[in-house]
């Protein structure tokens, strides 16, 4: 079995990516790591480079700034990774710069790729996630996080990087119009920690900034200066018990601001409320958005 990892970065040092956190976090899975460079405005590529490691091999890439809407141009970068992949790998493990995987969950998910191997039905693995917000301590609760998505394929090319990368469908030439079809995976009990939300404010706003531009078309390509951003706007977050990956220890120690929340405060329209409730009590997520199928 041969595993290839994938990525995409730009301007990692501007924005502070724990980038290569996220690498280095799945690296012991992979036989290969593909790393698509986007051209940077800061030292991103000399971070890269001083990974410590002969599996990664890195592809220049420029963006299309013209690409300014619906985040298209992040689901571009990540095929533009994605098709520098070794034909001969079996797998393809897909992180994003801000994701990182905790090093207790490699056995599972390494078994699960042995494991689906030979059956083609399975086209993907679903990963689980937490998602972190304003520091260290605190994951989103809420509907609003999304709670799983696919983050290791078949290392099919017929499979594509959906919407603004935040999961994968198969092209398909009939399907609601839209010319994807969702893929059948199995869900692994394995999960992401997602730390895109856990940065300085002064780089959670720049970062916040810059991604506007990649979302709305009449945002300004130049960022403007920005103003230290205002974690206190969220509705509902819960207190993490567990430990962080060994790979991110070192930023978590090196925190250098302080946010707080009252976990016993729940600021959920009723609906929402609602809803939560049923999903504490089943464990079903009524409504929920997926890009995938899950195979039982």
């Amino acid at each position: 079995m041969k595993v290839s990892g994938f990525t995409f970065v730009r301007n990692a040092v501007k924005y502070d990516y724990p980038v290569v956190e996220a690498i280095t976090s799945i690296l012991p899975l992979c036989d290969e790591f593909i790393v698509c460079l986007g051209k940077s405005d800061d030292a991103t590529a000399d971070l890269i480079a001083a990974i410590a490691s002969d599996k990664i091999k890195v592809i220049h890439s420029v963006w299309d700034d013209s690409l300014r809407e619906g985040g298209r141009a992040l689901a571009v970068e990540t095929n533009k990774a994605f098709d520098a992949v070794a034909p001969d790998s079996d797998w393809a493990f897909y992180i994003q710069a801000d994701e990182v995987v905790h090093e207790k969950y490699l056995p599972a998910i390494r078994q699960a790729m042995e494991q689906h191997l030979s059956n083609k039905k399975v086209a993907c693995l679903v990963l689980k996630y937490l998602h972190f917000y304003g520091s260290y301590k605190y994951v989103g609760d809420s509907r609003s996080w999304y709670r799983r998505e696919i983050r290791v394929i078949r290392n099919d090319k017929n499979i594509r990087s959906y919407k603004d990368a935040q999961g994968f469908r198969a092209l398909s030439s009939n399907v609601n119009g839209e010319g994807y079809k969702k893929l059948a995976g199995k869900l692994v009990d394995a999960y992401v920690y997602h730390y895109g939300w856990v940065r300085n404010p002064y780089f959670q706003s720049a970062k916040q900034a810059g991604f506007a531009t990649l979302y709305n078309p009449n945002a300004p390509l130049t960022v403007a200066p920005h103003e230290l951003f205002d974690y206190g706007n969220v509705s509902s977050l819960a207190l993490f018990a567990g430990e962080h990956p060994k790979v991110m220890q070192a930023r978590v120690g090196a925190m250098n601001w302080r946010f707080e929340f009252d976990t016993s405060k729940k600021r959920l329209p009723l609906k929402y409320k609602v809803l939560q409730w049923i999903e504490s009590a089943t464990g079903k997520r009524l409504f929920e958005f997926r890009n995938y199928k899950i195979i039982t």
